[in-house]
């Protein structure tokens, strides 16, 4: 026991032990205290009626189930932190010792046990340095493995004010971070914030934040700890008002879901881009567009064309309008339907204007009535919409029309071609039809959720179906009327849709993450989201694979307009090893030259290996064996999308030992991801395929922590920089 205690890193956890182990007492006693109120909540004043309830009763009835809901909200809590509740511990120079956790502790005496990471007192774990200390000596980073203290890395900050009992011990946390192994979800980085990005973190909510930074520099896990901090610093205004978090894809969303929950916030909403508008319309687009048909459907040229498609009449609909009254026909011609169509147009919405049509027609019936037609205008007003001729017509000549149902239309080329002459080339007209042509089949694609959400907000929102029962055609309700209901009476009985009432639901606080991705149109589609909300932005310009950088920065520009912006720039690359991220920066230089190059901070002394095989098959097989061997976690297979499902079927018939730590990505899926390992498949196909080009292939090549490997068909690459 002596020598155990003789080495300081045993002696160190042990005394960090006692405090966690003293935490976790008080957790225990937190948890069965919230238990003892949920049972109080549900036990108060139960009522012994059971017909009725007096207004005392539902009063506390109600008090029963706040205390419920409050309980159980906390057991949540208690619970989702047990792991790793402690991860840091602050030295300070006037000998306080400061613990920060993940909740905030506190004794029966309510002196903190464990800070808050968001508190203003927890500041200094990230933003000292030893430069700027804060009053801080040393900063300890605890790992812990649920309750139990496994290791320890100290950063000395203030070597003055230090006596020579202060043990320090590790190379960093950071460091050691950065070299362990990854798993398939994103781990939080609470830990080991670094200083530009605390200051990210916790800047003021207002407005527009926009955190810009090359591959590795942490900017994703920055945003989704902002997303945390905003939580805890203005939790009425953002949890009543909602947080919506928008990844690249579904593939990013499931490496990053993790997170905010090990922060302790469970009330915030993920969307890919294409599932955005699932709010709206039942979409999940998750499919990607060729790059040329991804830049006709992201692209403002879009608007014009949808602004059409809403107004143009359907191929069937009846071209005149005849009723029969007092033996007199009656005849609206299709000129002035065309007018009439135009004018209620221009002041409503399609699915908002059947009944301005409705009273548009019974105006033109009127006017054309002959002198034989003896009645007053109510009177006639009353017959015509009784007749089932004027009803059958109406919802004939003016549908209620869904944007899928829209958007089919122009997969028909000659429409697309007629609707889009002007903002779009005969060429581009034509992929947009043939990029629609499977929409009904394999769903929509990412893109398409864009359109299809302009398209509900041009239509507005579908009225419900008129209501059609099986019970009796005798009114109900007085036995002494026998009145007879007919089919025309049940389909023009109005059910009231509030016109001012937003199809889509709108957030407090809006992220944005891999921004630079995010098309024109999809900028609109966000905006209606967010339109009064405060905004995170996260991205970087050359990793884009939107070939028109100025459209999109102006759709942008639109929507900040005149709010305040902050601007922060994340200038290390953690990730990336330097041998690699020297490789993909010469990659990237030589496209876009004023591309945003941040610091490589680690190397692993291991060049990339740019292989050549004869076979793709085969050789993608043999480097991820061979990667296997070489790392402990994570191996990610970067494809062209014409390969990706080929490399997935080889890679599973091979049986390969660790297959498991296998991912099979495209490129744009790759986004935001990061492995220990990383085969990057055919580069000269990655530029070839990806919207992105070049842009595309720098995200593939910066993907890893460890080791890199490049695999071209038959002879070296055109992607090679000079001298690779």
């Amino acid at each position: 026991m002596t020598e155990a205690r003789s080495d300081p890193l045993t002696s160190e956890i042990a005394v960090e032990q006692e405090h966690v182990d003293l935490v976790y007492a008080r957790l225990g006693e937190a948890t069965r205290s919230a238990q003892e109120v949920a049972q109080a909540g549900r036990s108060l004043h139960r009522s012994d009626r059971e017909s009725y309830v007096r207004e005392e009763d539902g009063t506390r009835l109600y008090e029963r189930d706040v205390f419920a809901f409050q309980a159980a909200k906390r057991l949540a809590v208690l619970d989702a932190e047990h792991e790793g509740l402690v991860f840091g511990r602050l030295d300070r120079t006037d000998g306080e010792v400061r613990y920060v956790g993940r909740i905030g502790v506190r004794d029966e005496d309510y002196e903190p046990l464990v800070i808050d990471w968001r508190a203003p007192a927890a500041e200094p774990f990230y933003r000292a340095t030893p430069t700027q200390p804060m009053q801080v000596v040393r900063r300890r980073v605890l790992r812990c493995q649920g309750p139990k203290v496994v290791g320890i890395e100290d950063d000395l900050l203030d070597s003055e004010h230090a006596d020579g009992e202060l043990v320090v011990i590790g190379e960093g946390a950071l460091m050691a971070a950065l070299s362990r192994a990854r798993g398939h979800q994103m781990r939080d980085i609470v830990a080991t914030i670094q200083s530009e990005q605390d200051e990210a973190i916790r800047a003021p909510y207002q407005g527009f934040t926009l955190i810009s930074g090359g591959p590795g520099t942490g900017k994703t896990v920055v945003g989704l700890h902002r997303t945390a901090y905003l939580l805890y610093s203005n939790r009425r205004r953002f949890e009543s008002g909602g947080v919506l978090v928008v990844g690249p894809s579904r593939v990013f969303l499931n490496y990053i879901e993790r997170v905010l929950p090990s922060l302790g916030e469970e009330s915030v909403t993920l969307r890919s881009m294409g599932s955005v508008p699932s709010d709206v319309v039942a979409t999940t687009g998750e499919r990607a567009d060729d790059a040329a048909t991804a830049a006709v459907k992201g692209s403002l040229r879009m608007l014009p064309v949808l602004k059409r498609l809403v107004t143009e009449p359907f191929a069937d609909q009846p071209v005149e309008l005849r009723v029969v009254v007092q033996g007199q026909v009656l005849v609206v011609r299709s000129g002035q339907l065309a007018a009439i169509r135009r004018d209620v147009l221009a002041h409503h919405k399609l699915n908002a204007g059947r009944e301005a049509a409705e009273k548009a027609l019974l105006t033109a019936l009127w006017r054309s009535r002959p002198s034989e037609v003896d009645m007053e205008r109510d009177e006639f007003d009353e017959l015509v919409t009784g007749l089932a001729s004027f009803t059958m017509f109406t919802y004939a000549w003016w549908p209620s029309v869904s944007a899928p149902t829209a958007l089919r239309r122009l997969a028909d080329p000659a429409l697309a071609r007629r609707l889009a002459q002007g903002p779009l080339s005969a060429a581009e007209a034509d992929l947009l039809s043939a990029g629609l042509a499977d929409l009904d089949t394999l769903g929509p694609t990412v893109a398409d959720g864009a359109l299809l959400d302009e398209l509900v907000n041009l239509l507005g929102p579908v009225p419900p179906p008129p209501q059609e029962t099986e019970t009796s055609l005798f009114l109900d309700g007085d036995s002494d009327v026998s009145e007879v209901v007919t089919t025309a009476d049940r389909m023009s009985t109005p059910r009231e849709v509030d016109p001012f009432d937003l199809p889509h639901r709108t957030y407090a606080h809006v992220l944005v993450d891999e921004a630079q991705d995010t098309t024109p149109m999809q900028w609109r589609m966000l905006r209606r989201r967010g339109a009064s909300a405060s905004w995170t932005i996260v991205g970087d310009t050359a990793q884009s694979s939107w070939p028109d950088a100025e459209e999109a920065e102006r759709a942008l520009r639109e929507i900040i307009g005149t709010a305040p912006v902050r601007r922060f720039r994340m200038s290390t690359n953690y990730r990336s090893p330097a041998e690699v991220f020297d490789l993909a920066s010469r990659v990237v230089v030589e496209a876009y030259p004023e591309a945003d190059l941040p610091t490589a901070v680690r190397s692993t002394g291991v060049e990339p290996l740019l292989a050549v095989a004869a076979d793709v098959r085969t050789g993608v097989v043999e480097q991820v064996r061979a990667l296997l061997g070489e790392v402990e976690g994570t191996v990610g297979v970067v494809c062209p999308p014409s390969r990706r499902d080929q490399a997935e079927a080889d890679l599973a018939a091979a049986s390969l030992e660790g297959a498991e730590r296998i991912a099979v990505v495209t490129s744009l899926e790759s986004k935001g991801l990061e492995y220990d390992g990383v085969l990057v498949v055919t580069p000269d196909d990655v530029v070839a395929e990806s919207p992105g080009g070049v842009r595309s292939l720098y995200v593939s090549l910066t993907r890893p922590t460890q080791r890199l490997v490049t695999l071209d068909e038959g002879r070296p690459g055109r992607w090679r920089p000079a001298g690779a």
